[in-house]
């Protein structure tokens, strides 16, 4: 797959006399109108923060459970063993950490429905209302906990993904809603944060009016046009900024403040070396889809557009058949398997492919380098799990979790870390958020952050 905003700046001088009270600032090719100020400047504005390597959150959600047994590796610490499920991770295992014994659970509730139950709090960690209407209410999830926190450094505050729709109304699993089976994030107790699924849409999304047949000097050269509009204009602002009120000046300051960060969201995926790949075209296979879902996942994190990521492999108690892996019935039947051994084994084939997705997506994001030498994965945390454990028992205890990546240098990978006795997911992902340097204090059922590091 090949990966490969014009902005066109031009000198315009500023007019001279009286200031008007509607008032422009020329500069870059561009016009900012002003608003309404009643003395008729703003600061030159605060430079955009230069890291060249932002820390990203991935979390990817498969349906129905795993096999245990054929999941857990036998010995702790680096050099784990890689059960069957477990063996696309050869390749990326020093990236990799297995986590043993954490529990959602706020997720366990006596009453049958917990597939759509233990998917609405796969990110949230609360326990979600028992409705199929639209009462519907459950906790914030924590990828948007991350995004209300550091959003507005990218184009897109997060980005959801998924390979399944459907409606968010209706009830989906026992009284449950839909809501719940189908969405991993919530912005607040009753929205869900709706998915794409069509790959050539999240394209569009990502990278519409982005000229491709520009050749690499072309792309140089616009990335250098693309001097800021304010730092163009500072000179015009130092001299309105005499001519106004204290009042006028702090509306204007917020004002200003508002189109650089929109400014910096806008080119944030657009600089360096960093191009949109190749339209996904239609007609994808499930596999393609999701090899697809991917690397569309990779660049967004490359391109800085955004730095948290939610994908979901099926939404809850999926009834797909992966007959592409001469595995034939519904996901979600086979997982209820009674210990037969035929089922088991088509279950372990269906998982150790789900796994190898994530190896993959593992794999396009360390190869991927950042100013500094590190690779992108170095500085991602990237999460895979389910909803339950085995999907024949149903349990939101001891949950199978792959951690990749080093988030920064703030957590160690490439082992197995058996936390002994219950931990709270929570936990887990109250660590994460603090990755990203985002320290709510507490999430869901949280009782501390996990020293991950060592």
């Amino acid at each position: 797959m090949s990966w490969n905003q014009w902005w066109r700046p031009r000198t315009q001088k500023q007019a001279r006399g009286p200031w008007s009270r509607r008032a422009f600032i020329a500069g870059g090719g561009a016009v900012i109108t002003l608003p309404f100020l009643e003395s008729l400047s703003a600061p030159a504005g605060a430079s955009g923060d230069g890291s060249p390597c932002p820390t990203r959150l991935i979390f990817y959600h498969t349906p129905n459970g795993m096999m245990m047994n054929d999941w857990t590796p036998n010995a702790t610490g680096l050099g784990y063993d890689l059960p069957r499920i477990l063996s696309p991770l050869a390749s990326i295992q020093d990236q990799v950490s297995v986590l043993t014994n954490l529990t959602n659970r706020p997720a366990i509730v006596p009453v049958a429905g917990d597939h759509a139950r233990g998917t609405g709090s796969f990110l949230s960690c609360a326990t979600v209302t028992l409705t199929d209407g639209d009462d519907i209410y459950n906790g914030i999830s924590v990828d948007q906990v991350a995004a209300q926190a550091i959003g507005d450094q990218t184009m897109f505050p997060s980005l959801e993904l998924g390979t399944a729709g459907g409606a968010s109304v209706g009830d989906c699993d026992s009284g449950y809603s839909c809501a719940y089976a189908r969405n991993i994030s919530w912005s607040t107790a009753n929205t869900p944060m709706p998915k794409m699924t069509d790959a050539q849409l999240v394209f569009d999304r990502l990278f519409a009016g982005f000229d491709t047949s520009l050749t690499e000097e072309q792309l140089a050269q616009r990335r250098e046009w693309r001097a800021s509009v304010l730092d163009r204009t500072t000179t015009q602002i130092s001299d309105l900024n005499g001519k106004l009120s204290t009042s006028d000046k702090a509306k204007l300051d917020e004002y200003l403040s508002g189109v650089r960060d929109l400014e910096v969201r806008i080119q944030s995926g657009f600089t360096g070396a960093c191009a949109p790949p190749g339209t996904p075209g239609s007609g994808l296979t499930y596999a393609e889809q999701v090899a697809t879902m991917n690397a569309l996942m990779v660049k967004a994190l490359e391109c800085d557009l955004t730095r948290v990521v939610t994908f979901m492999m099926e939404n809850a108690g999926s009834n797909r058949s992966f007959d592409f892996l001469g595995v034939t019935g519904s996901h979600h039947e086979l997982s209820h398997h009674q210990d037969d051994f035929a089922t088991i084994e088509q279950l372990v084939t269906i998982e150790t492919w789900e796994v190898q997705q994530f190896a993959d997506l593992c794999t396009q994001l360390d190869a991927v380098q950042e100013a500094d030498g590190s690779t992108l994965l170095d500085n991602t945390l990237a999460y895979f799990s389910s909803e339950i454990a085995d999907g024949n028992s149903h349990a939101h205890t001891n949950l199978p979790v792959l951690l990749a990546g080093s988030g920064g240098g703030r957590v160690t990978p490439g082992r197995h870390i058996d936390f002994g006795t219950e931990t709270a997911m929570a936990n887990l992902f109250l660590t994460m958020l603090d990755s990203q340097g985002v320290q709510p204090g507490s999430f869901g059922d949280s009782t501390g952050l996990l020293d991950l590091s060592v």
